[in-house]
């Protein structure tokens, strides 16, 4: 069984950084994907970052480009996925979610969340002066 669990989320001022986390276990194929999404209400979720197996160059939604950053760091079987926010702004504020797919996505494919099979329980970001 996968399973993903967030962390990190919170209220900031504009300008501010949080730094979510996303724990991944039972992920066993040698090649994934992880992103982060974001929702707001009565809107489809949003890609946001997305980063792959074998690939060192991860894709970002252009108004994120400069400010955010993903990673992702792997032990044995046990995969973590971060998103370093940088320099927030009150239109960042959403319900980030992190996903995971057993497939190597890529810069075509990776915004689609149909394309994600597991998913983190959401994490609430809010900025507001």
């Amino acid at each position: 069984e996968v399973n993903l669990v967030e962390s990190g989320g919170g209220s900031v001022q504009p300008g501010n950084s949080l730094r979510l986390s996303c724990s991944v276990s039972g992920l066993m194929s040698e090649r994934y994907s992880m992103a982060w999404f974001r929702q707001i209400p009565e809107m489809p979720r949003e890609g946001v970052a997305g980063i792959y197996s074998g690939v060192s160059r991860p894709n970002y939604l252009d108004s994120v480009k400069g400010r955010f950053t993903i990673s992702i760091s792997q032990d044995n079987t046990k995969i973590t996925a971060f998103l370093q926010m940088n320099n927030l702004r009150p239109e960042d504020t959403a319900t980030y979610y992190c996903a995971a797919s057993d497939k190597s996505l890529g810069e075509r494919s990776w915004s689609y969340s149909s394309f994600y099979t597991y998913w983190g329980q959401g994490a609430q970001v809010t900025v507001s002066s």
